[in-house]
């Protein structure tokens, strides 16, 4: 069955969240929504893996807020996520799902925020709670949330997750859950962590696999710029300012980089900010929301934020850095190309192991990045590839 062939009214959703999904401009689901959606619906376990943005939060987050009984004033879902950026991703998509609910919920729990103010939201009685791991059980522990009318768990982005030291915490927090229905694992990559949990802790789930070659696959163009590592920052500035480029995110491994880089750019009289770990929590939130309502044309950003961002109309995505892992390359360059939009994404390479990380996650991704050459100007043009020369041996 095609994509075009079923609507969201095929699924049985109900009148209120056929008109939230109609203002959102959302008339099909995707591939992930379409088969997540039924199961879930029916209170089974589900197990899904999907490509960065497919729309894996809306395939949970419909379901959660069709079973919420807005007359029972206890926590009815529970959402996990690895990180606060995407906690507070989640919660918002959600508010934009219950646009035409009356007493239906929901809050969102993350470390670095003050644990008093969360504490009286919880007070507030949201019958859905996204939270990430460590700070949800400390406010278990503190009992200000109970769990016993907890029908539905999701672990979204369920392989970072638990890669990032959560599983204690995770399988802690699952085994609290007494009266539950059922268990949601979403991740763009099912790890040997996430196949324990489903084997621990689900029963008869239902296995979906959505493969990147499908529609659901951003439409991305990919390109390398060859530079010197002396020339990167300024190929880089000139690379936004000659392209056009009104919403860019760059990515850099470290830090350390995305801070010198963003200050570098604002000497230069770019308008660009950072996140990354050292960055306040309050900051971030700020620099986020500025992103989002498109009053910050720059956003430089560790790995921490490569996962869930949500913004439809990024232009471009610059990997100032070559990611460390294949995956990272996938989720940062899926920050573009949303909600059936075109994007593009440049990678700078400076030296040789730079290159040949490149050409691995290429093969690894199937994917085809052009190499380019910018000249002084900003024009780009394609690089030739030279074959290899094949050293003929005389015996």
């Amino acid at each position: 069955m095609s994509e075009t062939t079923t609507t969201f009214q095929e699924l049985g959703l109900s009148e209120s969240m056929l008109k939230a999904l109609e203002k959102k401009g959302y008339g099909y689901p995707t591939s992930i929504q379409k088969e997540a959606i039924p199961p879930l619906m029916e209170w089974k376990d589900v197990i899904a893996k999907a490509p960065t943005g497919t729309g894996k939060t809306f395939a949970f987050g419909i379901p959660m807020v069709e079973h919420v009984d807005p007359q029972c004033e206890d926590v009815q879902g529970l959402i996990l996520a690895p990180t606060r950026e995407l906690a507070i991703q989640i919660c918002d998509e959600l508010r934009s799902l219950m646009t035409f609910y009356k007493g239906i919920r929901v809050t969102v729990l993350y470390g670095g925020a003050s644990i008093g103010s969360q504490a009286k939201a919880l007070e507030k009685k949201p019958q859905i709670v996204v939270a990430t791991p460590g700070r949800l059980m400390d406010h278990y522990n503190r009992k200000n949330i109970r769990f016993d009318k907890v029908k539905t768990i999701v672990l979204d982005e369920a392989d970072r997750m638990l890669d990032m030291g959560f599983f204690k915490d995770v399988t802690r927090l699952i085994e609290k859950v007494k009266n539950r229905k059922n268990l949601g694992l979403f991740s763009a990559t099912i790890s040997q962590e996430v196949m324990t949990v489903s084997w621990m802790y689900q029963r008869n789930e239902v296995e979906i696999t959505v493969e990147p070659k499908l529609q659901d696959r951003p439409d991305i163009d990919q390109f390398s710029i060859t530079t010197t590592p002396l020339a990167k920052a300024e190929t880089t500035l000139r690379l936004i300012r000659t392209q056009g480029f009104e919403r860019v995110m760059i990515f850099c491994n470290t830090k350390h980089m995305c801070q010198r880089l963003c200050d570098d750019f604002q000497q230069a009289g770019l308008c660009a900010e950072c996140i990354h770990g050292d960055v306040k929590q309050s900051l971030r939130e700020k620099t986020m929301r500025r992103f989002h309502e498109g009053k910050l044309p720059v956003l430089i950003a560790t790995d921490v934020a490569s996962r869930g961002i949500d913004v439809d109309d990024v232009d471009c995505v610059i990997n100032y850095d070559i990611p460390e892992e294949n995956e990272y390359y996938i989720h940062r360059i899926g920050r573009t190309g949303r909600a059936k939009r075109k994007g593009a994404a440049y990678s700078m390479v400076s030296n040789f192991p730079e290159k040949a990380k490149l050409d691995e996650i290429a093969k690894f991704s199937d994917f085809t990045i052009c190499p380019m050459l910018m000249q002084e100007d900003g024009t780009l043009t394609q690089q030739e590839v030279k074959a290899p020369v094949v050293k003929r041996r005389f015996r």
